[in-house]
């Protein structure tokens, strides 16, 4: 899996590429969440655009950064997931935990104070 981080002011996008099956992969979401918590960012876009596969790993990862953001009092959602990375969140019912968006300029708009 591959993890690219990128500020949109205050918004931090967490894009995904490939598979979020083990362990591993797991682990670097969770720690690059960790990462831009420690530099005091609160609003997180997970971009699932380019993954492929998500498993009940990868679902315990996200909803671990879930929490670890509301905990600080910020908050999380998940963007462009597609196909069968969309049908596990809609079976797992995670769909109902996370505001999805079709969209990632969407996604990171929904964080902007009017």
């Amino acid at each position: 899996m591959t993890i690219k981080e990128r500020r949109h002011g205050e918004v931090v996008t967490i894009s995904l590429s490939g598979s979020l099956l083990s362990e591993p992969d797991a682990v670097s979401l969770r720690q690059a969440v960790y990462r831009q918590l420690e530099k005091h960012k609160k609003y997180f876009v997970i971009d699932l655009g380019e993954l492929k596969y998500i498993n009940s790993m990868g679902l315990g990862a996200l909803v671990a950064s879930l929490t670890s953001v509301r905990n600080r009092g910020g908050d999380l959602c998940i963007a462009r997931a597609k196909n069968k990375v969309e049908g596990v969140l809609v079976i797992t019912k995670l769909v109902k935990v996370f505001r999805l968006y079709d969209a990632l300029d969407k996604a990171i708009q929904s964080f902007v104070k009017s």
